[in-house]
Order: structure tokens, then sequence, then C-alpha cells
């Protein structure tokens, strides 16, 4: 099961390394959970995939000024868990640079993302994009 986890989030990521967000939008469940832990501005939790679409990632991308790009450095695959340190890039239309380093840990039960808790420089995504 952890080997089929693994491929699907480096299919994800391959998407994503291109732009294309739709497979990681498409492979999350309805009730899926994204947490940033923390104290910042961004250090809250969204719960339900038609929250996370529209509470953080439409605003999210509604920041960039081209194409948001994320590559996967590692995968670490145990049980229902999947490990993804990775790298984001992208211009604001600011005009601000936001290339971020992640350490995201997924829960996928049934081919389906359930939570994501992404760790990541919070003041950098605070000084970069704002509040969410």
């Amino acid at each position: 099961m952890n080997h089929d986890n693994k491929r699907l989030m480096q299919q994800i990521f391959e998407a994503l390394a291109q732009g294309n967000g739709r497979p990681f939008v498409d492979a999350m469940a309805d009730d899926f959970c994204w947490v940033i832990p923390g104290r910042s501005t961004w250090s809250r939790r969204w719960e339900g995939k038609q929250a996370v679409v529209s509470d953080l990632l439409r605003p999210l991308f509604e920041r960039f000024a081209d194409t948001y790009v994320n590559r996967a450095h590692r995968f670490i695959a145990e049980g229902e868990h999947v490990v993804v340190e990775c790298s984001g890039e992208v211009t604001t239309k600011t005009g601000k640079r936001y290339d971020n380093d992640y350490c995201m840990v997924f829960r996928i039960v049934d081919g389906r993302l359930r939570q994501l808790t992404e760790y990541m420089d919070t003041e950098l995504a605070t000084a970069a994009l704002g509040a969410p």
C-alpha cells in the first residue's frame, strides 16, 4: 500500500513541477484537511476540500504573477503516510519572489488524500504574500 501511496504522490509532484495542480486537487478526499502548524498568520487548519480550494488555494494563487512550480526532492513512505520534501517558486503580483522550502506530511487512505500537514517558513510566506 505505501508503494501505491508513494507513487500517487510522485505523480502529483511530477505535475506540480510542470505547474499543473489539477492532479493534486483531484486526489483530495471531500473531507481533506490542510494544517499549517505554528503561531503565524498562516498557521491554521482548513477543513474539507471545498474550503481548501475556496479559502486557501484560490486566494493564494490569485496573488501569483506567473505559474507556481513545486519540485519534490525526496519521498518517504510508511503506511498511510508519505512525507515529501520539496521547494516551490513563483513571483507575486507585487513583484516579490516567493521561494519556499517545505516538508509536507500526507495521509492517504484508499488512494485519496485525507490530510496534509505542511511545515514551511511561515515568516517568509507572510513577508512575500501577506496574511492568508
